[in-house]
């Protein structure tokens, strides 16, 4: 499992915590966002993981920002991205069971604890693969055409 990850200068001190939490969990991080600055625009970084996750480079990607709301935004821009921004373990479930979600997006302001579980869901959880679901994500995917 390939992930890469990346923040805005929001959260600098989070991401290089949840890279040492995944590479625990035997998972190889690329990080894309190693040289932060104070005037950081959130859509640079988001764009390079989003490029990473579109391209097979990366199996999935995480994005962290003051609400995650930004970073989403921007990485479903991308085509054959489906981001979510995560709230809650049930969610992170959920985007990835329902939806196929590849990236989630994450405000940098949770408990860490909360982080690391969220984001273990999302990499343990597998797309459902129910006729609904795949439906759905279908038309969401036609979307981009």
């Amino acid at each position: 499992m390939r992930v890469s990850i990346a923040t805005d200068h929001n959260g600098v001190i989070e991401k290089q915590e949840l890279i040492t939490f995944l590479k625990e969990m035997n998972v190889e991080v690329i990080d894309c966002s190693e040289n932060n600055t104070p005037t950081d625009d959130y859509p640079d970084f988001a764009l390079v993981v989003a490029n990473k996750v579109a391209s097979k480079e990366c199996d999935l990607g995480i994005l962290l920002c003051g609400t995650g709301i930004g970073m989403s935004i921007a990485a479903n821009k991308v085509k054959d991205i489906r981001c979510a921004k995560v709230s809650s373990v049930d969610e992170a479930r959920l985007s990835k069971e329902h939806n196929n979600a590849n990236v989630i997006a994450l405000s940098y302001k949770e408990e860490m604890t909360k982080l690391k579980e969220m984001i273990k869901i999302f990499i343990e959880t597998s797309f459902s693969n129910e006729e609904r679901h795949i439906r759905r994500v279908s038309k969401i995917t036609s979307l981009e055409s």
